[in-house]
């Protein structure tokens, strides 16, 4: 007879949410177009613009968040000349873990001349939240990525930190089936402490990465100018580079609030369509 213990640990298991998408989106006549479109668990996948170009998806966890032992997989393929923009309807959660890590696989795959943007709201991690999360993208010669990742470690306008946890975010992008984008960070521990020293985030309680591919020195001008203002636009910091053909922009914030302006502010200069989510 299994041990009280044991027992709960079986019962918290088999309540463990799970949830994936798989969606493929193909050009028809020259407009996007739903081709594939797959749903299990708390995962949902909406289109408010199904006439317009490009395609716009909007995905939604109706569990409300995520935590410890949660599984969820997000899988896009847009065939050649297609076009999407895919983001959240909210703000991703992830609360506290009894030890186990919930974990986000996201699967990117852009074919010949299509052109996609990966552009979730946040994922916000409570104190003790234990978060692993993989993207991996394969882009075909040709086509055109943009994707923007903003983490935010406690909600410090409700007066929460993220002190203790863990958070692993791996990122591979692929072209014509040859690795040309590999970034990894990882946060064991105490976080909050580790934030505050100079070395990492001087305090700053929010991060993101924007990516661009392909991604030139003068796609990023219009970026470099607004920091270059006498007012400058930015309200955390900035980081801005290209070679071989990608774009990075790195940020760090004092909170969500700043990271997200800072964030409109980047996407907007790059000519993006900041999703209508974002602004509400």
């Amino acid at each position: 007879m299994p041990s009280s213990l044991a027992l709960q640990r079986d019962i918290f298991a088999a309540n463990r949410a799970t949830g994936h998408i798989a969606l493929s989106v193909a050009a028809a006549g020259g407009v996007p177009r739903r081709k594939r479109v797959h749903e299990a668990g708390s995962l949902r996948v909406r289109f408010p613009n199904v006439a317009a170009e490009p395609l716009e998806a909007v995905i939604v966890n109706t569990g409300g968040g995520m935590t410890g032992g949660d599984r969820f997989a997000i899988e896009i393929a847009l065939e050649s000349g297609a076009s999407l923009i895919a983001g959240t309807a909210a703000a991703e959660k992830v609360y506290r873990s009894d030890g186990s890590d919930a974990e986000m696989n996201v699967t990117l795959g852009v074919g010949e001349g299509a052109r996609l943007a990966w552009l979730p709201q946040e994922t916000i991690l409570f104190d003790r939240a234990r978060l692993s999360r993989r993207i991996d993208v394969d882009l075909a010669d040709g086509a055109s990525l943009l994707m923007a990742e903003a983490v935010v470690f406690g909600r410090s306008a409700m007066g929460e930190a993220m002190n203790q946890g863990f958070f692993s975010d791996r990122w591979r992008v692929r072209r014509g089936g040859k690795l040309i984008y590999a970034d990894t960070a990882r946060l064991d521990g105490a976080i909050a402490a580790k934030l505050s020293e100079s070395a990492a985030a001087a305090g700053g309680v929010a991060i993101a990465n924007v990516l661009l591919v392909p991604g030139t020195e003068d796609q990023l001008a219009a970026v470099r100018a607004l920091g270059e203002t006498s007012s400058n636009s930015f309200l955390g910091e900035v980081g801005i580079s290209a070679w071989n053909g990608i774009a990075l922009v790195r940020l760090c914030a004092k909170d969500g609030a700043a990271l997200r302006h800072d964030l409109i502010a980047i996407l907007t200069a790059l000519g993006a369509q900041v999703p209508r989510l974002w602004l509400s």
